[in-house]
């Protein structure tokens, strides 16, 4: 299966940590996504995080493209919890030793009320496991967040676990990935988009 990734655009209360927090994309977002994919690609299908800052462009270009459009709820960002929603600048006044700790080792550090790494990892891979049975052989557009997107790529470029937070997303990023299955493993490899 061939997996293009996509990261929302810009939402319109801006940067910083977003997890659950269900914000809309600005116009600038939508054109950051539009100009992601001005290029026509072989999709078959499009696959979105439910939260309205992917799924809604999502079903745009789906209605757009005749394509099917699939939501599916493991695929949205990581919870940060009591950190939802804050920039790195309010964490740094608020909880520097904390945010320092997450950043040297998300793995190793759960923000306050949020969701651990180990389990964000275990529900996306479970989800792009699952999209990987039904439909191998396939080209999907997955649009989905930053989070997931450094998940997917880190461990296809194999990076150690606490490098995570290092692999660059910006908003309207456009990534591809082949995933196959191997021993019961999901085997993800980094294409060029060309």
């Amino acid at each position: 299966m061939i997996l293009d990734l996509l990261r929302h655009g810009e939402t319109e209360h801006g940067g910083g940590l977003r997890g659950r927090i269900d914000d809309a994309l600005t116009e600038q977002g939508w054109a950051q996504m539009h100009a992601a994919v001005a290029e026509p690609m072989p999709w078959q299908a499009i696959i979105s995080s439910p939260l309205q800052r992917c799924a809604a462009f999502a079903q745009a270009l789906a209605e757009r493209l005749a394509l099917p459009l699939t939501l599916e709820a493991d695929l949205r960002e990581l919870d940060f919890g009591d950190w939802d929603g804050c920039s790195a600048a309010e964490l740094m006044t608020r909880d520097a030793e904390g945010l320092g700790r997450f950043w040297a080792d998300p793995y190793a550090f759960t923000p306050p009320g949020g969701e651990p790494l180990i389990d964000f990892e275990a529900r996306v891979l479970d989800a792009v496991a699952r999209l990987q049975q039904a439909f191998a052989g396939r080209h999907l557009l997955l649009v989905t967040h930053g989070g997931v997107m450094r998940l997917l790529l880190a461990r296809a470029a194999c990076l150690p676990r606490q490098d995570l937070l290092q692999v660059e997303v910006g908003h309207g990023a456009l990534r591809r990935l082949q995933v196959a299955a191997a021993d019961g493993a999901l085997d993800l490899r980094a294409l060029s988009l060309a």
